[in-house]
């Protein structure tokens, strides 16, 4: 009694059969070889097949044929020298069939090229010199016993084609054509040049006439068979589109060719022929379109374009009705891609009882799709087949599900879905099995790579400034955009610091390159230009004390950046440049000007440097904008252009709306760096305060003239009498502990807006006075603090520049 297994194994090595000898008709040539190996990939796990045969000096093995996902993505090469080591070379030379696992390939020598969770077969040729038939499968199980029997029964079935060379005499065909890759000239027959939209008469003989006919977008790809420098010998194969007269829909052609090598007096030829593909025909499996997805799929960084790129190149081809795309995240399915995106083109279902706005379920409610995932290869189902509701609804003319999975685990699955009933082809099937391989892997690097951009947009985030500051008498606002092509964070960062005295310092910089340890030296680049400019040093002091310190970090990365310190009250500022863009100002009346200042070199650079400082008048209206060379250099603008470009773009611009005027300014933005932008409007101090300074000599009765000092400025300020006496005992108490305690120089400084006093005494001691916790009757010292606390609003102390300040504020009432 024979089992159902071995019923149903029976069964398929007659459709083998019967399919093999469908496509082996007629003579040996490479269509017949093609059309073989496709039988590979519809009845086998296979999701690539290739021919290799020996050269012409009988030391290589060379590559003549392949279907299916294209061999570079395997790392499978050109060529296998004869005696070398690797399954080709060995299946060649013993003549047995090899089967290979991701263990056996691992320790072989091709284990650098090849992925890790694949399975190989190399199989012996038998047909002329020999050669071998290598098939790849991404299944988790390799090649099971039916596979193995198919891919034997392919392996006989290969009938090597007898290599010619056209007689350069003999008449091209209709559909032929024969390019001389030295000359550009080109021989086509009547069918290409009408095809092309040409008459005999109008074509000129060379191929660029014929590429100028060709869409400008698939140019690229088209040069890259068409151009010597990039060809290899072996047969090419490639799809691209031909501008119709009258602007009408563009006409799909398929471009066979094969390099010929040349000799003595002739050279290497391009030879091959041309037809019209612009509908999927029955028959033919569609390698092109493999080709085109795994090219969209290799420059799809996101999870959405991967889905997009799938949508644009199945739905069309295959007339399908819809298309879904669904990540696998544990147990859900959560929907990427609808197209058409409207929801009424979807099962009622999924818009009913499914969460969210893009649908997602658990696998569990649809067993069908469950199973599907579980075996892990493409399935179809024809109109009528029983389905759970929620997918009987996408496919109601014929349903194929794509499990998508990659490094052994399930990425997500692709639905599509006809109206009508559809006839599933062999070439469809094909079809589709290579692209489930291929979408996988590229969802499974998407989503690796949207979980990497949000970790670094968080990074980036974290580094630069949550908020700016509110500023006395001016606006500020900060962009920053990541650049576009790549995914590592920039080094690009801003800052706005509020320093004493209504002073401001406005920073803009740029760590060199793209990386996590641009974006580290970033952030101690902006901690230590902040740390320094609270310490009260001025802009070059600061500059110079952040270049010494990133010297001091033995980085191989250096830094630019410009700083820029702001006086509210008198409206003038210094500027200093370390290799960084100038500042640009936008006067009230929209005359704009570049602020030329001499600069110093880049952070990190030059141990010993100077930072010469520029001075910067102010008015009230003016825009002073800092941005990085983002914004005024790229590839096709030099910096002048650039910040000529951006000095315009702001002299039109309305700097009552700020923000507007930042995102008008970064509308035009190069993306090929990062950017950052910093814009400052100064509109003056309403209420400037009133400041007075005094250096207290160490003298006897210093306490008692600086008690004088703060009576006489407190009188001439309109202080009534009776509102002193505080702010006596604050400034007698203050300066009698700085002399005490320190030595050196001390300073009185008094600052009064409105009612508001802020007595501040400088010394160069860095030690902060501490308030005593308690004090015994017969204790001589320690009560001048807390006099300073009980009689002040606020008071503390700030570090400064060789040494510190203690301030009190207290507020004058009569």
């Amino acid at each position: 009694m024979v089992s159902q297994g071995a019923a149903e194994r029976k069964a398929r090595a007659l459709r083998v059969e019967v399919a093999l000898k469908t496509v082996t008709g007629g003579p040996a040539s490479a269509e017949r070889m093609r059309r073989v190996l496709e039988q590979a990939l519809v009845f086998s796990s296979a999701s690539l097949a290739a021919v290799y045969t020996p050269g012409d000096d009988g030391d290589l093995l060379c590559l003549i044929e392949s279907a299916g996902v294209p061999r570079t993505l395997y790392g499978l090469r050109e060529s296998y020298p004869v005696d070398g080591r690797s399954p080709a070379a060995d299946a060649h030379r013993c003549g047995a069939s090899l089967w290979l696992g991701p263990e056996q390939l691992a320790d072989g020598p091709e284990s650098r090229r090849m992925p890790g969770d694949v399975h190989l077969a190399a199989l012996p040729v038998r047909d002329g010199d020999g050669g071998c038939l290598l098939a790849v499968s991404e299944s988790s199980g390799g090649f099971d016993a039916d596979d193995r029997a198919c891919l034997e029964l392919v392996a006989e079935a290969v009938s090597l084609p007898a290599p010619t060379e056209p007689d350069e005499a003999e008449e091209v065909r209709a559909n032929s054509f024969s390019l001389a890759m030295d000359t550009g000239r080109v021989e086509v027959g009547d069918e290409i040049l009408e095809l092309f939209g040409l008459r005999g008469d109008e074509f000129d003989g060379r191929v660029e006439t014929l590429l100028g006919h060709t869409v400008p977008d698939d140019l690229p790809s088209l040069m890259s068979v068409v151009e010597a420098d990039h060809m290899s010998i072996g047969e090419r194969e490639l799809e691209f589109r031909v501008l119709r007269a009258g602007g009408g829909p563009h006409r799909w052609l398929r471009l066979r060719g094969r390099l010929l090598p040349g000799g003595e007096g002739h050279p290497a030829r391009l030879v091959g022929t041309v037809a019209d593909v612009s509908t999927l025909r029955s028959g033919v499996t569609d390698v092109a379109r493999v080709q085109r997805l795994a090219a969209a799929l290799a420059t799809a960084g996101t999870v959405r374009d991967v889905s997009q790129a799938v949508v644009s190149a199945l739905r069309l081809p295959l007339r399908a009705d819809r298309i879904a795309l669904a990540e696998l995240e544990n147990e859900r399915l959560v929907v990427t891609v609808l197209d058409p995106p409207e929801p009424e083109s979807w099962p009622e279902l999924w818009r009913l009882e499914w969460r969210t706005e893009w649908p997602d379920a658990p696998v569990r409610t649809m067993p069908t799709l469950a199973a599907a995932l579980r075996e892990g290869r493409a399935r179809i189902w024809p109109a009528g087949s029983p389905l759970e509701p929620a997918l009987a609804d996408v496919g109601p003319g014929g349903l194929a599900v794509l499990p998508l999975s990659a490094g052994g685990r399930m990425a997500g699955a692709c639905l599509i879905g006809w109206d009508t009933p559809h006839d599933f082809g062999p070439d469809e099937r094909a079809l589709l099995t290579a692209s489930a391989g291929l979408v996988g892997q590229a969802l499974m690097r998407a989503h690796a790579f949207d979980a990497e951009h949000e970790l670094v947009g968080m990074l980036q985030r974290q580094l630069l400034p949550r908020r700016l500051p509110k500023l006395p008498g001016a606006v500020a606002v900060a962009r920053y955009l990541p650049a576009t092509a790549g995914l590592e964070v920039g080094g690009d960062w801003y800052d706005v610091i509020p320093l004493p005295d209504n002073h401001v310092a406005l920073v803009i910089g740029d760590v060199q390159g793209h990386s996590t340890g641009a974006a580290t030296l970033m952030g101690q680049m902006r901690t230590a230009l902040r740390a320094y400019a609270a310490e009260g040093h001025p802009p070059d002091v600061v500059v110079s004390h952040s270049n010494r310190l990133l010297m001091e970090l033995e980085t191989d990365l250096f830094a630019t950046c410009c700083y820029v310190e702001v006086d509210m009250e008198a409206g003038t500022a210094w500027c200093v440049r370390a290799g960084h863009p100038p500042p640009v100002l936008r006067h009230p009346d929209g005359v704009t000007e570049i602020a030329e200042s001499d600069g110093g070199p880049p952070l990190g650079v030059v141990t010993q440097a100077d930072f010469p400082m520029t001075p910067l008048r102010l008015v009230p209206g003016t825009v002073i904008a800092l941005t990085t060379d983002g914004l005024v250099e790229s590839a096709e603008m030099d910096i002048d252009t650039g910040l000529d470009r951006l000095a315009h773009e702001l002299s039109v611009s309305d700097p009552a709306h700020l923000g507007l005027v930042a995102d008008a300014l970064l509308g035009n933005a190069h993306r090929g760096d990062d950017v950052a932008l910093l814009l400052m409007r100064y509109d003056g101090m309403a209420v400037r305060p009133l400041r007075e300074g005094w250096t207290v000599w160490r003298v006897p009765e210093a306490a008692r003239h600086a008690r004088r000092f703060t009576r006489r400025s407190l009188r001439a300020w309109g202080v009534p009498v009776d509102a002193m006496d505080a702010a006596l005992l604050v400034v007698s108490e203050l300066v009698t502990n700085a002399l005490v305690h320190t030595e050196g120089p001390v300073r009185l400084d008094l600052t009064l807006v409105g009612t508001r006093l802020r007595v501040s005494v400088t010394d160069n001691s860095p030690r902060s006075p501490v308030k005593p916790t308690s004090l015994g009757w017969e204790a001589t010292g320690g009560r001048g603090i807390l006099l300073v606390e009980a009689m002040s609003d606020t008071w503390g102390t700030l570090p400064v520049s060789g040494g510190k300040q203690v301030w009190s504020e207290l507020t004058l009432e009569g």
